[in-house]
């Protein structure tokens, strides 16, 4: 399974690049899945590299939605730097206390918050809910991760992006092995 480690620092700065246009808590974690896939089938990876559980209302990022509940008091506590003095909680909002620091987020990453924001910010629960229960969202059981293979395979290079991610394990897997180099990397 594909999984890039999660950057809670930059995690931290795309909540509050999203919630200084859109402070709805769910409307926020969809723009983020929204925008995620769009980076992986631009740019070969996740914005903040977080992983996505399938939960009742659709897709959520796991680290992301611990640090809103972590914020709100109701989850486990979380240790990233300026975490709780970053946002508050109210309700189902979620309230920026400062300005995000964009030097944590690339171009790309910007482009396609921005894209998700323009094209999934204003759009109903039942909507946004109906379009994030897609196939990546289906393959999963309900509370259970939904792999990035699945995400991928959503997307409309999928098949290409599968095979690239598929070498590069296999590239990684190869140089761990002892002298002499793994036929598979030659056959590369």
């Amino acid at each position: 399974m594909f999984r890039q480690k999660f950057d809670g620092e930059k995690g931290l700065e795309v909540i509050l690049y999203i919630t200084a246009k859109c402070t709805d808590m769910y409307t926020a974690l969809k723009i983020l899945y929204f925008a995620d896939k769009e980076h992986l089938g631009k740019y070969g990876r996740l914005i903040c590299g977080d992983y996505y559980v399938a939960m009742g209302n659709g897709p959520v990022p796991s680290h992301v939605y611990d640090m809103v509940k972590a914020v709100r008091r109701d989850g486990l506590s979380v240790k990233i730097p300026g975490l709780y003095e970053a946002f508050t909680v109210q309700e189902n909002a979620i309230k920026p206390l400062r300005k995000p620091h964009i030097d944590y987020l690339s171009e790309s990453d910007i482009e396609c918050l921005d894209n998700a924001i323009k094209g999934y910010g204003k759009m109903s629960f039942s909507k946004l809910k109906s379009l994030s229960h897609d196939e990546a969202y289906k393959s999963a059981d309900r509370n259970d991760s939904i792999s990035v293979e699945a995400i991928i395979k959503t997307l409309p290079n999928g098949k290409q992006l599968l095979d690239y991610y598929k070498s590069i394990m296999c590239r990684n897997e190869c140089a761990r092995r002892p002298f002499p180099t793994c036929p598979k990397v030659a056959a590369h």
